[in-house]
């Protein structure tokens, strides 16, 4: 597959295109009011387009063609666009610019709040949702009035171009949305010259701090994640807590920003036969259906060294994995690792000289392990105060007063709690986003969909009539 991708000398068509989008976008609450009606049509038409059997099973192929996961995983991607294209079907994108009044001070003023798009905007989304982080964002940025350039990743970008195709069959203009190919040095060219009123970035956060100062701080990020969960002190339905950690470490071989990196267990799990039930269920994986697979940005050497690093910390131990895949034409490029489970023990991860590398994502199936005792519940709280990114988080627990204690102490933003907790797979019914940062960007819901895409514009009417008596009062 060959992508052809635009260079610095290439961006000019791009930078006169958003140029020509005014701040007050393409369309707001007093400018082109059909265009919300217009966007309720193309999302109820492109929802049942993917609700048809062919074409799903078309996007979801072609996820797999470029993105290492399993034929479930990747049509979970398709399903959840779908239905998020439903929610947003008929009057439901001009409700998202619902607006407020409030009674003035004398007849006749009135104050009125509105949801106000950006104008052009940029949108540039990461590699492990080829379809769903691009098409959400996308679709809330039209929603508002906004004009956007779109970036995905040039390994996966072939699923949004065939998606693009599609919406525009479903009634998109074709001058609405800009698509660029290209690396990140000409992107970055590309917003600096172009200077959109708002940037959404989904990706590393090395990239997304660059960003935030060379824009000025007109962005919104969802970056890394280096996600926790904590087992509680009730230990129930054993079976069904192990999937869904071997579900959350391990599915898309842990390329999900939302993937869990590390799970405290209270020593009453440590006690059951949590552990070997994960070990087989990570063992059932295979490169066969794609439940294991290559890593896209972390090569072999690069995992297995971190590995070594964590087993010379006293105590740890390797529980599982910790080895090489066998038997596959995976290129050296990528990573292609069993899935890996290290044991570190709670004190000694809490040491500052190893507090940074125990916390260090790694974006492949690789997760750290530690066990805790009601006595050290403080230490495990301090372990996720220390931590610099906010994403997903789960407290497996239906003791009432625990779970009050971690969620009144801790801050990621998509925090899921009770026995069935999870820290991966969210839907388009909730809010998936970090916490804890102003530049914090949310993704799916009517609620994240405003904060991202649109800014508070306040209109105060003041029509009279001046009272009859009125009369020039003196200076002030």
């Amino acid at each position: 597959m060959k992508v052809a991708e635009v260079d610095e000398t290439g961006i000019q068509p791009f930078v006169e295109s958003l140029s020509r989008c005014p701040k007050h976008g393409l369309h707001n609450p007093f400018k082109d009011p059909e265009r919300y009606l217009l966007f309720g049509d193309i999302s109820a038409k492109a929802a049942h387009m993917l609700s048809l059997p062919k074409v799903a099973d078309f996007f979801t192929r072609l996820i797999q063609r470029v993105a290492p996961k399993s034929y479930q995983q990747a049509f979970g991607e398709v399903y959840v666009t779908q239905k998020f294209l439903e929610n947003f079907s008929g009057d439901q994108v001009r409700f998202l610019a619902r607006s407020f009044g409030v009674p003035g001070n004398h007849l006749g003023q009135q104050s009125h709040g509105f949801r106000w798009p950006y104008g052009p905007v940029a949108i540039i989304t990461p590699f492990n949702f080829p379809l769903e982080i691009p098409v959400l964002q996308l679709m809330g940025a039209l929603y508002m009035g906004n004009k956007p350039v779109l970036k995905v990743d040039s390994k996966v970008s072939l699923v949004m171009e065939q998606m693009t195709r599609l919406l525009h069959y479903c009634g998109l203009p074709v001058e609405d949305v800009d698509f660029i190919n290209s690396d990140g040095k000409t992107m970055n060219k590309l917003l600096l010259e172009a200077n959109p009123r708002m940037t959404l970035f989904t990706g590393s956060s090395r990239v997304a701090d660059k960003l935030a100062v060379d824009l000025k701080g007109r962005i919104k990020l969802e970056d890394a994640g280096f996600d926790w969960k904590i087992l509680g002190p009730d230990v129930q339905e054993e079976d069904y807590v192990a999937w869904v950690c071997d579900q959350d470490a391990y599915a898309c071989s842990g390329q999900k920003c939302s993937a869990q990196s590390i799970l405290f267990m209270h020593e009453n799990w440590s006690k059951s036969s949590l552990i070997s039930k994960l070990k087989d269920l990570a063992e059932r994986r295979k490169l066969e259906d794609l439940t294991i697979g290559p890593v896209l940005t972390f090569t072999t050497e690069a995992i297995l060294e971190h590995m070594n690093k964590l087993l010379q910390i006293p105590g740890s131990k390797l529980l599982f994995g910790g080895e090489r895949l066998k038997n596959h034409s995976i290129p050296p490029v990528y990573g292609a690792i069993k899935p890996t489970a290290i044991y570190v023990p709670v004190e000694e991860l809490l040491k500052d000289n190893n507090y940074d590398l125990v916390t260090k994502e790694i974006f492949g199936p690789f997760q750290v392990v530690t066990e805790y005792s009601k006595e050290q519940l403080p230490l495990v709280l301090d372990a996720l105060e220390r931590m610099h990114t906010h994403l997903t988080a789960a407290v497996v627990s239906n003791d009432l007063h625990f779970l009050q204690e971690v969620l009144g102490k801790s801050v990621n933003g998509t925090t899921y709690a009770g026995l069935r907790a999870r820290t991966t797979g969210a839907p388009q019914n909730h809010w998936f986003g970090p916490a804890g940062d102003p530049r914090g960007a949310g993704i799916g819901t009517p609620e994240a969909i405003k904060l991202v895409w649109s800014c508070h514009r306040e209109i105060i009417y003041d029509f009279g009539p001046v009272p009859r008596q009125w009369e020039i009062p003196p200076s002030t």
